[in-house]
């Protein structure tokens, strides 16, 4: 498929690409079947089927390169499954923490975390500005099934204080996320972002992958999908 916006992406920061999930859309559903759903974020790992439809040298993959001028690998994937039972809102934010395979102190990165038994960390700001991030959508998503929400330029801004980041969003112009069954959306992973709750009964399911470019400073390795 041809995107003639994909030259818009690093001004704008967050770009629809509809039906370019659509063709691994039946694989990728099959995959994930062998993960927990229902779930408001599974951290997903060790994967093979569903890391072959996300590499460099898949579709997906050649289509976050051609976004981001560069090849790039998938190094965290999160599933979400937003449902009638397990419905939540997250405010304005920056995703600022990386999956990491060990824990190694260098200089720059922490605090810490452990998500679902995978150790996570807050690098130096630069490491996430480099990152991209997509989102696969597994379901209809119109304005009122939780669409994400982005808040367009915001990752030209750098590190954005917790507390300041529903007020620069307030200042932003804002996009919700609306999508079809095997759209994905691609945005740069340092967005200001935001998610309501669900007013649908329908599930809204999405595959959210980060790609990274190049390695992380030896000894720490990305964790990887």
């Amino acid at each position: 498929m041809d995107y003639p916006d994909l030259e818009r992406f690093d001004d704008v920061g967050a770009l629809h690409l509809p039906g370019a999930a659509v063709p691994v859309l039946d694989a990728l559903g099959t995959a994930l079947a062998a993960w927990p759903d229902g779930q408001s974020g599974t951290r997903i790992a060790g994967d093979g089927a569903i890391r072959a439809l996300l590499g460099p040298s898949s579709e997906i993959g050649e289509l976050v390169a051609a976004a981001a001028g560069k090849i790039m690998h998938p190094v965290r994937a999160v599933y979400f499954d937003k449902n009638e039972t397990n419905n939540w809102a997250l405010g304005w934010h920056q995703d600022r923490t990386i999956a990491v395979r060990e824990r190694v102190e260098l200089p720059g990165f922490g605090p810490w975390t452990v998500k679902q038994g995978i150790l996570h960390v807050q690098p130096p700001f630069a490491v996430v500005a480099g990152l991209r991030t997509i989102r696969i959508h597994l379901d209809f998503v119109p304005h009122d099934n939780a669409p994400l929400l982005v808040a367009l330029g915001t990752h030209r801004i750098g590190l954005v204080a917790a507390e300041w980041c529903s007020k620069v969003a307030a200042t932003s112009p804002v996009v919700a996320c609306l999508a079809q069954a095997g759209d994905i959306w691609i945005y740069h992973t340092a967005i200001l972002h935001a998610s309501e709750r669900s007013k649908r009964a329908e599930r809204r399911r999405v595959l959210q992958v980060d790609y990274a470019a190049g390695q992380l400073p030896p000894p720490l390795e990305w964790l990887g999908v």
